[in-house]
Order: C-alpha cells, then sequence, then structure tokens
C-alpha cells in the first residue's frame, strides 16, 4: 500500500542553528522512513520552500488538496507548523468531508532529535493513519484528536491542543478561492467605526461575541451590523468562549445581533466558521 507525506514545515523538522532553529532539510522524511511499516510504499511531497505555519494559508491549503486528490488510495500524513494548525485543521476537515479520505495531522512543539515530543507525535500519526475511518485527525500528545475544531490553548506546553467537537456537513465548494475574509473580535467600548471601516474592505466576517450570543446596547452597533449584511456581506458569529457555543434567545443582551441578519455559528470555533465561509458559493 501507499502511504503520502506531505510536508509543508514547521518546528517538527528544524534543527539548530547558530541564528536558531530552521528547516532542515530530509529530517522529517528520514524519520518517517525509519518508522515505515514494512510493504508501506512512501509517496513524499515536501514543499520547496518549507513554510513556516504562520505564512499558511488558502493557496497553500488547495496545493496540499490538490496533492491529496493526486493520490486518491492512500491515507495521507501532514506535517506542519502548530500556529495555524487550527485553520489548516478545519479547511481540510471542511473540504475534504464525505470523500473518504484519512488524514492525520502531525507536529511539534520541539524538533525531531531534541528528545522532545516530535518522535511520539511522528510515530502515533503513522499508528492512526492505519485505521479505517475517514476524516482529517491531529496525532499530539497521545491523542488523536478530530482536526475540524482544534483549539490551541498554550503556546509553550507539549499538551497545546483541545478539540471542539464541530458538526459537518458537505461544502459547496471544495478549494479557496480569492475572497477577502477576517475575523473580528467584539471588545468593551469597541468603536463602531472601526468595525464599519473592518467591514467596508471585506466580503464577509466572523464576529467573535460575548458568551452565549451577546452584544453591547450600543444601538450604532446593529446599525453597522444590518448595513453590512443587507449589502450582502455575511457575517457569522461565533462565541469567545473556548466551548459552549452560541445560543440565541438566551439573553435580551443578544437581541441585537439576531435582528442585525447575522448568522449563528452555533458551537463553531473561529477558524471553522472562517473556512465555512470560504467554502460557499
Amino acid at each position: 500500500m501507499k502511504l503520502v507525506l506531505i510536508h509543508t514545515g514547521g518546528t517538527i523538522g528544524m534543527a539548530e542553528t547558530p541564528n536558531g532553529l530552521a528547516p532542515k532539510p530530509g529530517l522529517v522524511e528520514d524519520a518517517i522512513k525509519a518508522r515505515l511499516p514494512e510493504g508501506v510504499e512512501l509517496v513524499e511531497h515536501v514543499f520547496d520552500p518549507l513554510v513556516d505555519s504562520a505564512d499558511v494559508g488558502p493557496s497553500d491549503w488547495n496545493r496540499i488538496l490538490d496533492l491529496i486528490d493526486a493520490e486518491p488510495d492512500a491515507p495521507v500524513i501532514l506535517t506542519h507548523g502548530t500556529d495555524t494548525m487550527a485553520f489548516t485543521g478545519a479547511a481540510l476537515s471542511q473540504a475534504l468531508y464525505g470523500l473518504g479520505r484519512r488524514v492525520v495531522m502531525c507536529g511539534s512543539m520541539l524538533p525531531l532529535d531534541m528528545d522532545g515530543d516530535a518522535e511520539g507525535n511522528l510515530d502515533l500519526a503513522l499508528q492512526a493513519v492505519m485505521e479505517p475511518e475517514e476524516g482529517v485527525f491531529l496525532a499530539f500528545a497521545d491523542q488523536i484528536m478530530p482536526a475540524a475544531g482544534l483549539v490551541k490553548h498554550n503556546s509553550h506546553q507539549v499538551d497545546a491542543f483541545r478539540s471542539v467537537p464541530q458538526s459537518l456537513s458537505a461544502p459547496t465548494l471544495r478549494r479557496f478561492g480569492p475572497r477577502n475574509l477576517a475575523i473580528l473580535t467584539l471588545s468593551p467600548a469597541l468603536p463602531v467605526t472601526a468595525l464599519t471601516a473592518a467591514l467596508g474592505g471585506l466580503d464577509g466576517a466572523v464576529l467573535r461575541v460575548f458568551g452565549s450570543g451577546t452584544m453591547m446596547n450600543d444601538p450604532d452597533l446593529i446599525v453597522s451590523l444590518r448595513a453590512a449584511t443587507d449589502s450582502g456581506t455575511p457575517i457569522r458569529c461565533v462565541s469567545q468562549c473556548e466551548s459552549g457555543g452560541l445560543e440565541p434567545g438566551t439573553y435580551a443582551a443578544g437581541a441585537g445581533l439576531w435582528s442585525a441578519g447575522v448568522e449563528n455559528g452555533g458551537n463553531q470555533t473561529a477558524e471553522a466558521a472562517l473556512v465555512s465561509l470560504w467554502l460557499r458559493k
């Protein structure tokens, strides 16, 4: 059987240099080959140059999806930096939903050969990728997590990720087009002019609101949101809380949101909500 490795970059494939950690060509590929089960053929796709995950975006997601499509019957291990792992996990989970593919993402907080978590995460990914269940998963810190709703909750600890359950359905589109989308966050005393200006330059937005779905009691804010939705700019609301999601109607303080025509993102993470805006016509 074939196993596809897509190595995009990230800490897992770095090594010490006089100027600090930097990508080391061949490091991840050699580590995979040393662990490869007998009878498995490795198909390697290595980004050149390797990409820091802070720079990963829609064009990279499309490239990854094209590589996955090119090997229709093979499971896939994707090595990736941790900083935008949640965005890529959401992107692949939604774009591949219902296609029967199994993708296991893998990264680490310390590079290979540094007595850290990289080797254990890679071993776990190799075990997990051979399972039959379709979907996109993350192998990290002794856990196999659905990648659709990842949250990086710690910037330093080995146990860096959690997974928030998400509801998935087949998307309208399966590739990411050139859209101006962003995640915006409500905060106390946010100037409405700032929100209006941001929305004016966007094709759609995810709005992180308070708790189970509330916002400030500011009529100008409602007017701004309504003007955007009336002009055809979708605004999808999600909670600023890590889990629990939105429940419209729970508090009167949220009534203005829903009267302004915003969408209820339910239990979606901000990353998942952003991807869902991208993958619809």
